[in-house]
């Protein structure tokens, strides 16, 4: 089974609502949808035998979302709920230095509320490192909010590495990231992690 993630808010084959949550995919091609329905449960839209794959890549973005059924509203697969923790902004040391203003004018569009966000982070040095969710940082900050959710998790080591850089360039809370055009955002921190990847495996392949 061969599924694609789409990573965009606009495309005609899905549901606004569905990209907007970022739960659209191609599954061998065909369109499907996995529709955020509450905190913790998501509606699987699509005709396939095997959902396994789609809700494990699913969650691998999502892991709050713990409870998911088919378009029937019938249980599908039912996992241990995560625990929530609600985090000060000022507890949450990014891995990255830039947000896209593309991004922050969409996500305006469906974040309402402080509720509204849920991240994934890792505990560090007595505060949490965020793994994802950046723009959705940033934008509760414009906004005035002062805490957000959260799920910890673990990842790879690499996220030190971001850590690190980010820390050289004085981003130590969501208030540091920089807000750049959506050109200057592909250009340097997509640069910027193809070159560190680039180099961690010039380094392993010399070990």
């Amino acid at each position: 089974m061969e599924i694609e993630r789409i990573d965009t808010y606009e495309d005609s084959r899905f549901s606004q609502k569905v990209l907007q949550q970022h739960g659209c995919f191609l599954v061998d091609g065909a369109p499907c949808e996995v529709e955020i329905i509450s905190d913790f449960e998501a509606v699987i839209h699509g005709k396939f035998e095997d959902f396994s794959s789609l809700i494990d890549q699913f969650r691998f973005y999502t892991p709050h979302i713990t409870r998911f059924y088919d378009e029937n509203r019938r249980i599908i697969r039912d996992f241990p709920a995560a625990q929530l923790l609600t985090l000060k902004l000022e507890q949450i040391q990014p891995s990255q230095f830039y947000v896209d203003k593309d991004k922050i004018a969409a996500i305006s569009n469906f974040i309402h509320k402080a509720e509204d966000i849920i991240i994934q982070v890792l505990p560090y040095q007595g505060r949490f490192i965020s793994l994802d969710g950046h723009t959705r940082l940033y934008y509760a900050l414009m906004q005035g909010w002062k805490h957000v959710r959260a799920v910890a998790e673990s990842t790879d080591g690499w996220v030190y590495g971001f850590v690190e850089e980010a820390e050289k360039r004085s981003i130590h809370t969501p208030a540091d990231l920089i807000p750049v055009s959506h050109a200057e955002y592909v250009e340097k921190w997509n640069g910027f992690c193809d070159a560190f990847f680039a180099a961690a495996k010039e380094e392993q392949s010399k070990s």
